[in-house]
């Protein structure tokens, strides 16, 4: 076991923003970061595990590759019900996100907003129903109708097991990020920039989730960091298909 100090922090985000596959190191007072520093390194610490990771990725090739077959059909009939409620951009969204080390990637959504969405996102900030650096409110008039439905079933996200096959992203993992939240997160917060982003994970698999405070997020995150081992992954996986079955009433 070894623990994650501040230098090492360093090498694994990045110090420089302006390379398209590093995050900047934000740097706040010198003594509250000494603080939560020796607060984090005192209770996290991180074990490179290669045999989980390399039988992981094995199962997120075929996994993936099996389901994208699977589902191509209906993911044309998403695009196409997308395009007849709001032909005014594509059907899939695509956006940067933070993934391992601090790389940047595209993740891949079915859209479920309007076409001028990230335009709009500074009139609403005010709105913003989350704390830290995440912005989410739950009725966000952005939304188009279809958007709806795929946001509620979760079908929005299916889309990212291109990004799992591809190895920007694992079934399992802390959420990624956006660029311009990590610029916001505390020493603390990057440790979940240690590993592979998920497409699903301790909170993503909670039951209102939205109203888990931003700590308790990252906390979560540290904790998946630690633990993560096979059976970990199987028992997030199969809950987020019982949440998911639950929230649609089947």
């Amino acid at each position: 076991m070894m623990f994650i100090e501040k230098c090492d922090l360093k090498k694994i985000v990045g110090e420089c923003f302006e390379e398209v596959n590093t995050v900047k190191w934000i740097t706040t007072d010198k003594a509250e970061e000494q603080q939560t520093s020796e607060q984090y390194q005192s209770s996290f610490e991180y074990k490179p595990k290669p045999v989980f990771d390399f039988f992981k990725r094995m199962f997120d090739i075929v996994a993936s590759l099996v389901a994208i077959l699977i589902l191509l059909l209906p993911f044309a009939a998403v695009c196409v019900l997308i395009l007849m409620d709001d032909h005014k951009a594509g059907p899939i969204f695509t956006q940067n996100r933070v993934g391992k080390n601090g790389k940047i990637f595209k993740i891949y959504k079915f859209r479920t907003m309007c076409a001028d969405a990230e335009k709009k996102l500074a009139e609403l900030q005010q709105m913003n129903e989350m704390d830290g650096p995440v912005f989410k409110i739950e009725n966000d008039p952005r939304i188009t109708k279809i958007g709806r439905l795929l946001r509620a079933s979760n079908i929005d996200e299916l889309p990212q097991l291109f990004n799992i096959f591809l190895g920007n992203m694992s079934f399992v993992g802390p959420r990624p990020a956006l660029p311009n939240e990590v610029e916001q997160y505390r020493p603390g917060d990057r440790l979940r920039l240690l590993v592979v982003p998920g497409l699903t994970c301790y909170w993503q698999a909670t039951k209102n989730r939205n109203s888990i405070s931003f700590d308790e997020w990252m906390e979560m995150d540290r904790r998946y960091i630690m633990e993560r081992n096979v059976w970990v992954d199987i028992k997030l996986i199969f809950k987020t298909f019982l949440f998911l079955f639950k929230k649609s009433g089947c």
